[in-house]
């Protein structure tokens, strides 16, 4: 069952003229310990950046919520399984309006997709609700 999509596109231009101006102000308010480390380490950190900001974008609209009621920045992160696909671990009010979406009897699945071509980065999220054996079934 899905419960949300969303989806974003930015300008990875745009994120280098924020980090040129704001520096840490605007890393350490937007983006998680885990992210940071992880784009840092990138050649072109605001390509990573970039699609890190598109993604929590798009989990805010498939939360149906944007950020606003309780849902901020920093309780979306980014984050890749052992396989290395990108998911997002969601904490605060993200998670609580997570919660409340998810029909009773149902575990939530965030997936993601990532891209980037600059100048453009994109991200699409589905947030989808299976029954609670049916996930203990899954490989």
């Amino acid at each position: 069952m899905i419960l949300g999509v969303g989806s974003d596109l930015i300008d990875i231009r745009r994120i280098e003229r924020t980090i040129a101006r704001f520096g840490d102000r605007f890393l350490d308010r937007v983006f998680t310990p885990a992210e940071r480390q992880r784009s840092e380490r990138r050649r072109d950190r605001a390509a990573s950046y970039a699609k890190r900001f598109a993604a929590k974008e798009a989990c805010s609209k498939a939360l149906g919520t944007g950020f606003r009621k309780g849902v901020y920045w920093r309780d979306l992160g980014v984050v890749n399984l052992p396989g290395g696909r990108p998911t997002l671990i969601l904490t605060g009010g993200a998670l609580a309006r997570l919660k409340a979406i998810t029909p009773e009897g149902m575990t939530p699945r965030i997936d993601v997709t990532l891209t980037d071509e600059p100048p453009l980065a994109q991200a699409l999220v589905v947030i989808t609700a299976e029954a609670a054996a049916a996930m203990e079934r899954r490989p």
